[in-house]
């Protein structure tokens, strides 16, 4: 019986993603060897390396001169650590929209001197902080993209005279958009991209020179980009199915497609909750994801009834993070609009029920 899967991740992936997959467990390509047993030094694994690099920049429309991508490990929380590690020399620079940004600045403290130039921590996250200003000229300028937790996202870039980073976990290649804008991007994989176990970075080469300080080994850029991404072994599995599910947003149109999708799909809910009586929408209307979709209760009495509902319907992890509490819906790229519809006819018919 099929469940609607909301979850914020790890995601749904598209289905033909899960077959090519999980045959490839049993055996890649005919080789006779299956896909985790098969050597990262070998000629299968090293091509599949070198696509999947070179397809995350084809879709982002970066210049492979310019622009190189690794695969690491140890999630996006690694990057926050990497990431001040590598660069930070005199001051780094966030902006505070969420948990993940709260994470990635306690982390910087650690190497030196954190701006933090504005936050939504007034109003629990709901928004994109925008009326501030960069004056003390950092290092790098920070910004998470998308907020999984909260259901907010950028919709226009901050202005910065510095490297701008992202951490775009949550909404990778989910819209077209200007990437040469970024000097350095990383997503943990499990959320819109792949299964748990590797973090894509993109990152222009020239910030390698830009290496403050003596960083171990694994925590190195530098190093990584020089053995491209195999400076240890690699979750091959990760890698491979990030690579399936690239070539998938290739070949049905790449990210101006997607987005057209994403952005009919949560425009969809959307109207559902502003639309219907019995819930009413976390995020500000100006910030809304088009990725994770916040929403509760008008009145929490109608909790139990409406958890009922959902179950009968087959809709799986929608129950919002500790920090909103309410409904969460994240609709990744994976997700067919199907699903979407299935939640708002559930909502119409709880507000009958009622």
């Amino acid at each position: 019986m099929k469940k609607h899967n909301f979850s914020a991740g790890p995601s749904i992936l598209n289905q033909k993603v899960f077959k090519e997959s999980s045959n490839a467990v049993l055996e890649l390509d005919d080789i006779g060897l299956s896909l985790l047993e098969i050597s990262h030094r070998s000629p299968e694994f090293v091509a599949i390396m070198n696509e999947a690099r070179e397809l995350s920049l084809k879709l982002s429309g970066l210049s492979s001169d310019e622009y190189t991508t690794l695969f690491l490990q140890g999630g996006a929380s690694m990057q926050f650590l990497m990431i001040a590690y590598n660069f930070l020399k005199t001051r780094g620079g966030y902006i505070n929209s969420g948990t993940w940004s709260t994470k990635a600045i306690k982390e910087a403290k650690l190497f030196g001197d954190v701006s933090e130039y504005a936050s939504s921590k007034d109003k629990n996250f709901n928004y994109i902080p925008k009326d501030y200003s960069i004056s003390d000229n950092p290092d790098y300028l920070h910004i998470t993209t998308n907020n999984t937790i909260f259901g907010t996202q950028y919709h226009k870039l901050p202005d910065c005279n510095c490297p701008l980073f992202a951490d775009m976990s949550s909404d990778i290649f989910c819209r077209k958009q200007d990437y040469s804008k970024f000097s350095l991007i990383y997503a943990g994989a499990q959320k819109n991209l792949g299964p748990a176990g590797t973090t894509m970075v993109i990152i222009k080469e020239s910030l390698m020179n830009k290496i403050c300080r003596e960083v171990p080994s694994m925590l190195n850029y530098k190093v990584h980009f020089e053995k491209d991404s195999m400076f240890n072994t690699p979750p091959v599995f990760a890698i491979y199915t990030c690579l399936l599910s690239m070539r998938w947003l290739k070949n049905n149109g790449g990210l101006a497609e997607i987005e057209k999708k994403n952005i009919s799909k949560s425009s969809l809910l959307y109207d559902e909750i502003d639309n219907n009586e019995m819930f009413t929408g976390f995020a500000s209307k100006d910030d809304r994801s088009i990725m994770n979709v916040t929403f509760n209760l008008i009145d929490e009495k109608y909790k139990s009834a409406f958890d009922v509902l959902l179950k009968e319907q087959n809709i799986s992890g929608i129950n919002g993070h500790r920090s909103v509490g309410g409904y969460r819906a994240s609709i990744y790229n994976a997700m067919e609009i199907e699903s979407i519809e299935v939640l708002v006819d559930t909502m119409k018919k709880f507000k009958k029920s009622i």
